[in-house]
């Protein structure tokens, strides 16, 4: 079946930057999304592209690091290319 990829959340869920959570940067619509995405690769690209617009947001370098821990507890490879 292979890995399961954990949702980006980093469980800070405060949504204080216009709509965007402050430990992720996804929008309450984003995480309704991301839950209903079935398969790896669907899930590969979604974190990519929140990797992406945290990129273009700025203040979240502090994620990168969370939820690489969260993949690792998890026993899951770092999903971004």
């Amino acid at each position: 079946m292979g890995e399961k990829i954990p949702s980006p959340c980093i469980d800070v869920c405060k949504f204080k930057r216009a709509g965007h959570c402050i430990g992720c940067s996804m929008t309450k619509p984003q995480k309704k999304q991301f839950k209903k995405l079935d398969g790896k690769k669907a899930k590969q690209r979604f974190v990519q592209d929140l990797y992406d617009q945290q990129q273009d947001l700025g203040k979240y370098r502090h994620w990168e690091s969370a939820y690489r821990r969260k993949c690792e507890k998890k026993g899951v490879t770092w999903p971004i290319e």
